[in-house]
């Protein structure tokens, strides 16, 4: 597999490389050389296959022979050893597909997981690799599971303080071993600039292995792209013509891979870009015009991005296939709206949280006659307890992934947003 830096064209590197540098030269993000289609009397054949085999066949048309295909089979099943993705009806027209049944109850487990097992089988000099990633919510478990307990890897979690559900800080602020967490006191977008400031640093760079698991690094993506064709093929024929899918987006990297599976041929009609207040996209889509403003907290916390790093991708990928950027649906919410339609989800029989009800709330405003929606189910409404609790005056059972860590000690440090800081802490710890 063969990408090149979408910053500078000249770089281009192999798919090893791209996940081990994780972004490349100026901080430009790798893209594939290649874009490979599935021919359409293959689909059919594909969308039969298990979950594990099916993935295997989508991954081996970009990774191509720098791994077997029966090595690939490997590692897959390791990364995605978990309950699947699930179909639940909402309404006759609408569905949601249900991520977050991984072990960190959210759809990050995917593409973190295959990226551990990437890292993994990529270190055969055992190495140290210092994994360094920004969160504003779920990415930081996902990471820290899926690295937790793995020989010579480091890895180091920023995460803006207060900003995120005290549960999704629960779930990995109390490993401790080779997981380290600092919460910055700032945004999330003040996080992901000191991680850019990190990979900036050469230096820096190569004295500690550096690398990163945000959904900058290939390998996450690719992974999130199976389960694109696993709600396909959960669908009725009948349902699958006219598909709209409803993305809730942060850094926009679940909607790029989205579109990457519609590049390869799955023939889902449309996509919906959902965001909440935090809408640089939406207005850009609107007006043309890039004017990111400062970032707001909401009660979908795990969107409060106003400067999403993915968004050049999907620029590429429409200039590449020659979709019209104009064709992408947007829409975004208010934190009141968001609750007034949790409160419809609660009355229609199904419990959600803030993230998939946005898609809901845009899904179903924008859905015509003869359109049948999906909005992805992000994260397990019990990560946010406390604000869907209070929104819907009703109680959430704690699966037992929380309730494990509901005692352990916080092991976080603290920072200012400063880079030279978090330098030595790199340097040091």
């Amino acid at each position: 597999m063969r990408l090149y830096n979408l910053k500078n064209h000249d770089e281009e590197v192999n798919f090893e490389t791209a996940v081990k540098l994780g972004l490349g030269q100026q901080q430009g993000l790798f893209f594939p050389v290649k874009l490979p289609v599935i021919k359409l009397k293959d689909l059919s054949e594909i969308l039969k296959m298990d979950f594990i085999t099916r993935s295997t066949e989508i991954l081996s048309k970009f990774i191509y022979n720098e791994i077997s295909k029966e090595q690939l089979y490997i590692h897959v099943k390791k990364a995605f050893s978990f309950k699947y993705p699930l179909l639940k009806s909402i309404t006759k027209t609408i569905s949601c597909f249900e991520l977050f049944h991984g072990p960190t109850l959210a759809f990050k487990d995917f593409g973190a997981r295959f990226m551990a097992q990437m890292i993994f089988s990529m270190n055969k000099n055992n190495d140290l690799v210092t994994i360094l990633t920004a969160t504003s919510g779920d990415t930081g478990a996902a990471v820290a599971h899926a690295f937790y307990g793995m020989k010579n890897v480091r890895v180091v979690i920023l995460y803006p303080k207060g900003k995120i559900s005290a549960l999704q800080e629960k779930l990995f602020c109390t490993l401790g071993k080779n997981i380290k967490t600092i919460s910055i006191n700032g945004s999330f977008d003040d996080c992901q600039k000191l991680v850019k400031e990190a990979f900036n640093d050469k230096k820096l760079k190569n004295s500690i292995g550096l690398n990163s698991a945000n959904s900058i690094n290939i390998s996450r993506l690719l992974a999130q792209i199976c389960y694109y064709f696993e709600a396909f093929s959960l669908l009725p024929k009948e349902k699958r013509n006219n598909l709209v899918i409803a993305v809730p987006c942060g850094n926009f990297g679940n909607l790029t891979a989205g579109l990457l599976a519609k590049s390869l041929g799955l023939p889902i009609k449309s996509f919906i870009a959902c965001t909440n207040s935090n809408d640089t996209v939406p207005r850009f889509l609107q007006n043309g015009q890039w004017q990111p403003k400062k970032t707001v907290s909401t009660i979908s916390n795990a969107m409060d991005i106003s400067q999403p790093n993915n968004w050049p991708r999907i620029q590429e990928l429409f200039q590449r296939k020659k979709w019209n950027l104009k064709e992408l649906r947007f829409g975004s919410v208010s934190d009141e709206v968001t609750k007034n339609t949790l409160q419809e989800l609660f009355e229609l029989g199904y419990v959600s949280e803030p993230h998939a009800a946005i898609a809901y709330r845009i899904l179903k405003n924008q859905l015509k006659k003869d359109e049948f929606g999906l909005f992805l189910g992000t994260a397990h409404p019990a990560k946010f307890k406390n604000t869907v609790e209070q929104i819907l005056n009703n109680n959430i059972v704690l699966p037992q992934e929380l309730k494990n860590t509901i005692n352990l000690p916080f092991l976080s440090h603290n920072m200012n947003p400063d880079f030279k800081k978090l330098k030595q802490f790199l340097i040091k710890e």
